[in-house]
């Protein structure tokens, strides 16, 4: 999302690669998203492969207002995103995560208002 912090995107990046369960192993170094390695570009990519794994649903998509949906693929180079269409088999199986982000969404906005 336009405006997110640095402290906002870094956030909810180590929770979607984390207790979020999306797979982040493309942006560890010499991965097809590792460059460039910067926290807006991880945090995108992660992003959009826990909301591609969650049923691309709105609440698999804030992050406690760090994200947002974009109309644009946000692929570049050899970093290619995935897209609803490639990705409804993934998604189906992990629908039941969507209840998980939507706590976890509001955990990181609690935590950053207190």
């Amino acid at each position: 999302r336009p405006g997110a912090s640095q402290e906002d995107l870094q956030n909810a990046l180590d929770w979607a690669c984390g207790p979020g369960g999306a797979d982040c192993s493309q942006l560890q170094p010499g991965g097809r998203c590792y460059q460039p390695n910067t926290l807006l570009t991880h945090a995108s990519y992660a992003f959009n492969i826990f909301y591609q794994q969650n049923g691309n649903s709105d609440i698999a998509c804030n992050f406690g207002s760090a994200g947002g949906l974009v109309k644009r693929d946000p692929s570049f180079g050899s970093c290619k995103f995935l897209a609803s269409e490639t990705s409804a088999a993934a998604s189906s199986a992990m629908l039941g995560r969507a209840w998980t982000a939507m706590v976890a969404a509001s955990l990181i906005a609690l935590r950053l208002i207190v």
